[in-house]
């Protein structure tokens, strides 16, 4: 660690600090788990053109091989990760995992394999009734519908005035939802309704377990990802490290101040993996 004091940032916390050192020393037993929107893709206004960063794949080929596991966790289908990420056919990637839907779905690059449930019938319903919503609330012409097979996700971003169209929407979607047996999931001007019981916590959670890892970086930049943050901070109370990167939101402040390092949004993201990497590789 001390190799690369210029590259590795330090964690501003004490539980952060033997998080990264546990990595470090015994990267073996270490899962690297990540969200991928806003923290290995840009944020776009149309979720559809989100790419991963152009140095993300290669710093996941440089530390996979290096650590027990990486696993992208998104709220995404676990294929349209894939497709954004890159990640389909590339050497190097085998030790990656996608777990798509908050865990729903899952996506193995070492067998190119997708295991994925039917989906909850209260999708369908919503997805019918969802114009009609928008429609009343007045924000037709402003809100995207996004597709996501397994939950459906109602967009402002592209509005005149984005704020103001997430909050006239907050109410009804809510509404919406709870007659169909789903909840609503808030994001940085995204309002996702999605069946109960799925979230990045969860899905975190079970995989630590599944993998019999003994530490954990967690990397993420919105709302969904505050049921991963308390994921491992209860793993870090019991005494399992962990180590809660944010990738530097301003939409997001609760993130920024639960992290124990907040690092320039995807680019920093993508730094800090290489950083790790090369830190392992010459301790």
């Amino acid at each position: 660690m001390g190799s690369h004091p210029n590259t590795l940032p330090s964690p501003t916390t004490p539980a952060g600090r033997e998080g990264l050192h546990r990595l470090l020393t015994a990267p073996d037993h270490a899962v690297i788990a990540l969200d991928f929107d806003g923290t290995l893709a840009p944020i776009v206004a149309d979720p559809d053109r989100a790419r991963a960063h152009e140095g993300a794949v290669p710093a996941l080929r440089s530390l996979g091989p290096l650590v027990r596991s990486v696993a992208v966790i998104t709220g995404r289908p676990a294929p349209v990760a894939v497709r954004n990420g890159g990640f389909a056919g590339v050497p190097g990637l085998e030790h990656l995992v996608v777990l798509g839907h908050y865990g729903a779905e899952r996506w193995d690059a070492r067998t190119g394999t997708l295991t994925a449930p039917d989906p909850h019938p209260g999708v369908a319903a919503v997805r019918a009734e969802l114009p009609a919503v928008l429609d009343s609330a007045g924000v037709r012409q402003g809100a995207w519908i996004e597709e996501k097979g397994h939950a459906v996700a109602v967009h402002t971003r592209r509005a005149d005035d984005p704020q103001a169209a997430f909050d006239a929407l907050r109410t009804p979607l809510a509404a919406l939802a709870s007659r169909h047996g789903l909840i609503v999931e808030p994001g940085r001007m995204v309002l996702e309704l999605r069946p109960p019981g799925m979230d990045k916590g969860v899905a975190l959670t079970r995989y630590l377990k599944e993998t019999d890892a003994a530490a954990v970086l967690y990397a993420g930049d919105d709302l969904g990802d505050i049921p991963a943050f308390a994921a491992v901070e209860k793993l870090r109370s019991g005494g399992f490290p962990g180590l809660l990167v944010c990738s530097g939101s301003t939409e997001v402040t609760e993130l920024a101040e639960r992290s124990d390092l907040v690092v320039d949004g995807p680019a920093g993201v993508v730094a800090l993996l290489a950083s790790l990497a090369a830190a392992i590789r010459t301790p």
